[in-house]
């Protein structure tokens, strides 16, 4: 596989998009730069006390010396650089719309799995979620066998469009995976209220109408959907497997 950017294999070692400015025109991308350009340096350290379940999560991606694995919204790499120390990782794909993140993700993933032959391929594009493209963004003949999103597609404001991407990029067969906020009703109400407002304070809630979107695509058979409560339903985690034909 070629970059798409025109430089060297991208199997020799991971590569960040954090030096292509093509989006760097969307009001998206540059509303993310802006809200990460500090925060990114201590993003892993604050975030690990209330995004919840996304180890749980990394733990059904089915990874192999062939496979292709994608996270939308990849941030700091944390979730890509976890898959990269598997035995077999096979192929790392992150995609996210800050390239002040992607700055910092590929500097992490350099560090922690480095470069060169044998080492694991980890590619960092920068791109909007909704206009994810396999073979455009990474260069890629096929699609990708797992695309996750890891509390990111609740701040994606075009995420119908995010959804139908990542489905559309998928193999036939493939899963798609998604942590995020939920309604919180099995905690204590008082508690449950409290942890709302403080959240709101790092700009992330539950979007109900993401999660009935996802209940409204098993429920029309297009994909198989799977939830499971992380916390007393503080998150979910939903499993989505295509069927035997594309979407």
């Amino acid at each position: 596989m070629t970059d798409p950017a025109g430089g060297p294999p991208a199997a020799q070692g991971p590569r960040s998009s954090s030096n292509n400015h093509g989006a760097r025109q969307s009001d998206q991308a540059v509303a993310m730069d802006r809200m990460y350009r500090v925060t990114r340096h201590i993003y892993d350290f604050t975030r690990r006390y209330y995004l919840l379940g996304r180890d749980r999560l990394l733990d059904k991606i089915s990874t192999a010396a062939d496979s292709a694995t994608l996270e939308v919204g990849c941030g700091t790499a944390r979730n890509l650089i976890k898959l990269a120390r598997r035995s077999q990782p096979g192929l790392l794909y992150g995609l996210d719309a800050s390239h002040e993140m992607l700055e910092t993700a590929g500097k992490s993933v350099q560090a922690a799995v480095g470069g060169g032959p044998g080492k694991p391929q980890v590619v960092l594009r920068q791109g909007l979620a909704e206009q994810l493209d396999a073979r455009r963004m990474f260069g890629r003949e096929e699609p990708f066998d797992t695309i996750f999103f890891s509390y990111c597609l609740s701040m994606v404001p075009t995420w119908p469009g995010a959804i139908d991407a990542a489905l559309a990029n998928l193999k036939p067969g493939g899963e798609l995976l998604i942590v995020d906020f939920w309604d919180q009703k099995d905690l204590p109400a008082v508690f449950a209220a409290g942890l709302k407002k403080w959240l709101s304070l790092f700009h992330v809630h539950y979007r109900p109408e993401v999660h009935d979107a996802l209940v409204d695509l098993g429920e029309s058979g297009r994909a198989d959907v799977q939830f499971e409560s992380v916390a007393r339903r503080y998150a979910y985690i939903a499993t989505i497997r295509t069927h035997g034909s594309r979407i």
